[in-house]
């Protein structure tokens, strides 16, 4: 991943792309050039299928960012996996973000036979593979001692600075820790969090606001990124900024 101003890196998360045309996330990275030049591949978001994330990743490369490809457990075996591998050797893809992913709809079966662990010490271990792994974590909670191996981790969006840079005192983690700033884009994405994703803590007045001013939710991430870059010297590397559909109005805003 590279870094931004200060050493302060902004990892973009894209929008992934659900049918076979790639001018979208062309777009997105276009759209933040000059404000950071790594990005985050989702892997099947919200269990859509998408195309893959590594060879979105080795696409980004060609336009000349950076990119981390994220790989889950959820619709993989072993085998699949290692064809993964293979793949991202082949493409030159060496950054890697492993998650378990979200739970597959009703009725649905999870692959069974892999885990982050898994993934993390088969990539390790894999013949000619020189990377970066990176494993995700909550704020809040103490960091798994077997993710302290992993070269960074993603912390779990939340939307208090103070409370993140608490938190980040009471851990011991030698990687890059990024914080995690997401766009809420209305009220409706807002009550859609609270009701799937745990612990998760939204600010009653931005969510009032959101209802006068769509890119209330805007101002806040770019707010918040700013907040972490002043205090780089908390042991924040960075943060994993997800724009959803309003990557050109925060791009615009981390520019001026």
């Amino acid at each position: 991943m590279t870094t931004g101003d200060a050493g302060f890196t902004i990892l973009c998360e894209v929008e992934p792309a659900t049918r076979p045309d790639l001018s979208r996330v062309r777009r997105q990275v276009v759209a933040f050039e000059g404000v950071t030049s790594s990005f985050l591949i989702p892997d099947n978001h919200l269990g859509r299928a998408t195309v893959s994330s590594i060879a979105v990743a080795h696409e980004v490369a060609l336009l000349g960012g950076r990119a981390v490809a994220c790989v889950n457990s959820r619709d993989r075996n072993l085998l699949g996996f290692r064809r993964d591998l293979l793949t991202a050797c082949a493409y030159g893809v060496s950054d890697f973000l492993f998650v378990r992913g979200d739970d597959p709809a009703s009725g649905a079966a999870r692959s069974g036979d892999l885990t982050v662990r898994r993934m993390i010490d088969e990539t390790r271990e894999f013949e000619g593979m020189q990377c970066r792994i990176g494993a995700t974590v909550r704020a809040g909670q103490p960091i798994p001692e077997w993710k302290k191996s992993a070269d960074f981790l993603l912390v779990q969006a939340s939307f208090d600075v103070a409370r993140l840079l608490a938190w980040r005192e009471s851990v011991d983690y030698d990687g890059d820790l990024l914080a995690g700033v997401l766009v809420l884009a209305s009220r409706k994405m807002a009550n859609r969090l609270v009701e799937t994703v745990t612990d998760i803590e939204l600010p009653t007045e931005l969510v009032d606001h959101l209802d006068d001013d769509p890119d209330a939710g805007v101002d806040f991430a770019v707010d918040m990124v700013r907040g972490l870059q002043n205090e780089i010297t908390s042991g924040f590397a960075g943060a994993h900024l997800v724009p959803v559909g309003r990557y050109r109005q925060v791009a615009d805003r981390l520019r001026a």
